[in-house]
């Protein structure tokens, strides 16, 4: 299908969607056309023993490259953090099996992550959710419509946790203890505010002793369409 969605944001981000319809040779098509000159990265992904994976990596590239006038590439730091070889506009990559997404901006910082809500999301509510969290989460029903929102809302919470950590880009982050999302409401849209814990090693003491530098908060927007949970941040 191409692009589902793409968002102009005022502070100069762009959001965009592409829902992964095209079968892997209809992709490869499509990247040949706007730039042929990506044996590495199409060697790389033709490693992938599952197709699946192969066009959702192909997907990606696709999306990508629709938001650029001229061919770029896209590399990955140590860390598995993605960025753009030959521009120095900043990126985050998500993808699921039906959807690829990425967020750029041409100077901040940016992390963005889509799941479908769909998804067993036992593990996240057990490691990735603090007490706080966990009480916050809408009590079990055997109502169809009471779990479907449920279930939203922990794909937005841990949308929330994986976009902060693209963007924070750190090793051994603790998302139940380092991250932590602020009482919110599930809706089709909206914001919410996260806090970053940072290790106590990189506390800053001022001259009363104070320690500073203890946690970062930020603020968040997310969207749900299609079974699936957007969330996005920059800066």
């Amino acid at each position: 299908m191409g692009i589902y969605l793409k968002k102009e944001l005022k502070n100069g981000a762009v959001i965009a969607v592409w829902e992964i319809s095209e079968s892997e040779k209809e992709l490869l098509e499509i990247i040949n056309k706007d730039e042929e000159d990506r044996e590495e990265e199409l060697e790389e992904i033709s490693l992938y023993k599952s197709e699946q994976h192969r066009r959702e990596k192909l997907a990606v590239i696709a999306l990508v490259q629709s938001l650029f006038e001229e061919p770029v590439h896209i590399g990955h730091h140590e860390n598995g953090s993605p960025y753009i070889e030959n521009d120095s506009t900043h990126i985050s990559i998500t993808h699921t099996d039906k959807f690829a997404a990425v967020t750029i901006h041409p100077t901040e910082d940016v992390g963005i992550d889509v799941e479908s809500i769909k998804r067993d999301f036992t593990a996240v509510e057990k490691r990735a959710l603090n007490d706080d969290e966990r009480e916050d989460l809408i009590e079990k029903d055997e109502d169809p419509e009471k779990m479907e929102e449920r279930n939203t809302q922990l794909a937005i919470y841990w949308c929330a946790k994986e976009a902060l950590y693209k963007r924070m880009g750190r090793h051994n982050v603790d998302f139940s203890e380092d991250m932590e999302v602020e009482h919110f409401n599930v809706k089709d849209e909206g914001e919410i505010d996260v806090v970053f814990k940072y290790p106590k090693s990189e506390h800053i003491v001022d001259e009363d002793g104070e320690e500073q530098n203890e946690e970062e908060e930020f603020t968040m927007q997310y969207e749900v369409f299609e079974n699936h949970v957007l969330v996005w941040m920059v800066g």
